[in-house]
């Protein structure tokens, strides 16, 4: 079991704390030692789960570009390296790119250090195998031993650097390349102006390794430069500020698209020539559009907030299947790779939040791979005459939405959580005109009538916090408030929970 100490490092399939001073009331946790005993952990993980020694172990290494990275890397890099195994040093590398590793270099297993769109002050280590990412059971077993203080035995092992993003780059233009397959061959995007916005994090390669070297002009691109304090807005495609930031970009510009990315790129979401989103709903339906394609009839696995308009877009305007399951990026990812084992085709699992993971891309949540495929489809459409836009015109958008992030105030928040969870799903089945879904897999989602809200809740518990998100949306104008206030008569009966 984990004390108290380690188990705050627990953040869903990732480890996650406080790497760098600057912001009160929040002291370094993250701190060499700290992160030494977790390599040393994570060695002992893959020496069992692999089946062979440390000596036998080609582990690749990788940051984003937080400013305690590099001296969270050294620790990592030092520790693995002095349990007997051989690392490949990536240096700066998105979350994708170290995943790659495992295919293109062979390695065993992969390290990524990065907290996603967290504050400059956080950090964290993701771990990969050529199976993928790590489940919470593992990351639990890698703490265990880190808390133990556990550590492989000693021996020689080897450093060398290499430059992977130069080939995980290559790897992209050749997949645009052969999409588009244009009549310039080496130039598929000649004539396009797309802009990116990376928000200083990882993902400013896309703009100058991947588009500009294909013919694209990349003109009103912002936020190239790594800057780990994240200076002009957090890189979050969920951020208002972020998605502000791109559109504009896109106008003022007049380009053809838009792209952005999370700090280490493993979610992306885009903007149209118009400067309108292709984000959160928008995003899944495009995803959606590109994965069907070749897969008629398959299953789209997403997490259980969608909406109603997307169900009714995947299954009777693409003839797909919607199964709608629970947040959390790998649980839609294991989802789908469930699915599949079973023999349901499952092409696309994907998250609201723009974790996009296609079967043919090794299930890996990609920020870029997804901007690429939709880059190849934009090329696609041209020559139709058509646009990305008319791809969605079928999609029917809710008048009215919101997100409510209510604090639970209880020390154990999850049994809280679960107990008020409960208790609304025993009032919902007691009232009139609350319809709880069928086909719910997380929280409770209740749908209502056009003339008691026109549209649906959903409560659910955080992934990783103590928080009880709760999702409106409404058909009709005025009718978010009107579900709000059913929901919220409800829980203000109810203990521990901050209404």
């Amino acid at each position: 079991m984990l004390n108290e100490t380690y188990n705050i490092f627990k953040s869903g399939t990732d480890i996650r704390g406080v790497a760098s001073e600057g912001v009160a009331d929040q002291p370094v946790n993250l701190t060499d030692d700290v992160i030494e005993r977790m390599a040393a952990g994570f060695v002992l993980w893959a020496e069992k789960k692999l089946g062979k020694p440390a000596s036998a172990l080609t582990i690749s290494v990788g940051r984003d570009c937080r400013i305690s990275g590099e001296r969270i890397a050294a620790a990592v890099i030092r520790t693995i390296a002095a349990a007997g195994a051989k690392v490949y040093d990536c240096g700066l590398s998105s979350t994708p790119s170290m995943f790659m590793t495992t295919v293109d270099f062979g390695c065993d297993a992969a390290v990524q250090i990065t907290a996603s769109h967290h504050p400059f002050n956080r950090n964290g280590l993701k771990f990969f195998t050529r199976g993928g990412g790590l489940d919470g059971v593992d990351i639990e077993a890698i703490l265990e031993h880190a808390q133990a203080d556990d550590k492989p035995a000693p021996a020689d092992g080897s450093v060398e650097k290499v430059n992977y993003m130069a080939r995980y780059s290559a790897h992209l233009r050749d997949i645009i390349c052969r999409g588009v397959n244009a009549e310039d061959y080496a130039h598929p995007l000649k004539g396009f102006h797309i802009v990116v916005d990376a928000g200083n994090g990882a993902g400013g390669f896309y703009a100058s390794e991947v588009l500009e070297p294909l013919g694209a002009d990349i003109s009103g691109s912002v936020y190239l430069d790594p800057d780990g304090m994240f200076p002009n807005h957090i890189p979050n495609p969920e951020n208002e500020t972020a998605m502000q930031s791109i559109c504009q970009a896109v106008l003022s510009s007049h380009a053809d698209l838009g792209v952005i990315f999370d700090t280490d790129v493993d979610r992306g979401a885009a903007v149209d020539a118009s400067g309108k989103e292709i984000n959160r709903n928008r995003l899944v339906a495009l995803a959606s559009c590109l994965a069907l394609e070749n897969c008629p009839g398959a299953t789209v696995v997403t997490d259980s907030i969608t909406s109603t308009g997307l169900n009714e877009f995947i299954e009777k305007h693409l003839g797909g299947k919607h199964y709608r399951y629970r947040r959390g990026y790998k649980n839609v990812i294991n989802k789908a790779q469930e699915l599949t084992a079973q023999g349901i085709e499952a092409p696309l699992a994907i998250e609201t939040s723009g974790h996009a993971a296609m079967k043919e891309n090794y299930y890996l949540d990609d920020g870029a791979y997804l901007c690429t495929r939709i880059i190849i489809k934009l090329a696609q459409l041209r020559r139709e005459g058509k646009t990305l836009e008319s791809l969605l015109a079928a999609l029917r958008e809710p008048v009215e939405a919101c997100e409510l992030r209510l604090k639970i105030t209880d020390t154990d928040f999850r049994a809280a959580g679960e107990r008020v969870i409960s208790a609304l799903e025993a009032y919902a089945q007691a009232q009139d005109g609350w319809h709880i879904a069928p086909d719910n897999r997380e929280g409770i989602r209740v749908s209502f009538d056009k003339n008691d809200g026109d549209g649906w809740f959903l409560l659910r518990l955080s992934v990783h916090d103590p928080i009880l998100p709760l999702n409106i949306e409404s058909d009709s104008e005025g009718g978010v408030e009107l579900i709000k206030e059913k929901v919220l008569s409800f829980l203000k009966t109810q203990s521990g929970v901050e209404v």
